[in-house]
């Protein structure tokens, strides 16, 4: 374990509880971070026995996490998904693993009577999406979905095979949805919750080389019915390839599947103008009726990248609003803290956390309150990723 300086605490006034968050870094580990108030430190740092950590999913209510494994330079050999159980001290303990297949960049909770009795993971580079049921026992995965290619992508170096990038449940729990940025589709799957099965849905399919990355949903405030049936709904998608965020409504035909109709496209730039060479989209996040993308690589606030913040309507259309800087090069996530006024950026390619405030009333993003380099940089010449790939606030 890794120690740094003690948490500073005020001595008077009632001291407000710091909050956990914890990284996944390419270099193998885990780090758990510490925020109150200005105040951010790492109190410790563990390998987790993986090659390639990618991804975080923090179970709030089981206070568990799961961490899936991107391992993909070594094709004969598999990925690891673990799970860690957090104390009350944010203190982790390994609870379980699993071999999955390669190339896992992202997990999501789903199915069961909580909606957190399976667990699905997207695997980038072997171009499957796999199911676990928790707890983790090491053994064959519950489902595998494999994906083909159609036909060539238009970008031929990132779209030669399909790459399934994110899962993610829809608001009603009964669909679990994978964004593919090798195929151009938005893979759509009818949940047994029971079973934790998967049925595949029609696909829908975006536009030609748009490379649909990572998506969010957004409900407008209506009655529980209402939300139930999944009324007004509508999601975001972060195009990686294109540089665009596009705006589907979802319909819930009776007993059908879901259903995704496109209502818009727009870029992450004031007036709609293009992204700067060499730009990214990475994360996409939605709190309220805002929105938010983070820009990798396009040194807006040179030498750092940026963030985007979208205001969105009554009727789910988004209009750009303002960017912001991310504080760091490579902005690969970032998450939004469940009170909403602070915001946690994981810089790739700069190894550090930033920590920004928010104004809850306007969504508008502000003044950086924190500020920490996590881990040295994996070994260039490694052939592997480098840098931070995942912050999460535990909440």
């Amino acid at each position: 374990m890794l120690l740094t300086q003690s948490l500073l605490i005020p001595l008077f006034g009632g001291a407000a509880a710091a909050a956990n968050l914890y990284t996944a870094h390419y270099s193998g580990t885990i780090s758990h971070l510490s925020f109150n108030n200005n105040s951010l430190t790492l109190v410790s740092a563990e390998k987790t026995g993986q090659t390639l950590p990618s991804w975080i999913t923090y179970d709030a209510a089981g206070k568990k996490l799961y961490i899936p494994d991107e391992n993909f330079v070594d094709p004969t050999s598999n990925g690891v998904l673990v799970s860690y159980s957090v104390d009350a001290n944010g203190a982790l303990t390994k609870t379980g693993n699993t071999t999955t297949p390669r190339g896992g960049v992202a997990t999501v909770l789903y199915g069961g009577k909580d909606g957190k009795g399976f667990i699905a993971n997207a695997h980038y580079h072997t171009a499957q999406v796999s199911t676990y049921k928790l707890p983790l026992k090491d053994g064959k995965p519950l489902q595998l979905l494999n994906y083909t290619l159609d036909g060539p992508g238009a970008d031929p170096d990132r779209q030669e095979a399909p790459h399934p990038h994110q899962v993610l449940v829809d608001p009603t729990g009964n669909f679990l949805l994978v964004t593919d940025l090798g195929s151009d589709k938005i893979h759509i799957n009818k949940i047994d919750k029971k079973s934790g099965k998967l049925t595949k849905c029609p696909s829908t399919t975006t536009f030609y080389g748009a490379g649909p990355r990572h998506a969010a949903f957004w409900t407008p405030a209506c009655s529980k019915s209402s939300l139930a049936q999944g009324k007004g709904t509508v999601l975001y998608v972060a195009n990686e390839l294109s540089n665009t965020v596009t705006g589907w409504s979802v319909s819930y035909p009776h007993e059908g599947c879901l259903k995704l109709t496109q209502k818009q496209i727009i870029t992450p730039y004031k007036g709609n103008s293009s992204a700067p060479e060499g730009a990214s989209l990475g994360e996409i996040r939605v709190q309220g009726n805002f929105l938010y993308t983070s820009n990798r690589g396009d040194q807006s606030f040179q030498p750092y990248d940026s963030l985007t913040q979208y205001t969105i309507a009554a009727n789910g259309s988004i209009a750009w609003t303002d960017l912001t800087s991310s504080y760091g090069l490579l902005p690969r996530s970032f998450e939004i803290n469940k009170a909403g006024d602070y915001v946690a950026i994981g810089d790739q390619n700069s190894d550090n956390v930033a920590i920004v405030k928010r104004d809850t009333t306007t969504g508008k993003l502000g003044a950086l309150a924190g500020n920490l380099t996590v881990t040295g940089p994996s070994d260039p010449n490694s052939g592997n990723p480098v840098g931070l790939n995942t912050v999460i606030w535990a909440e």
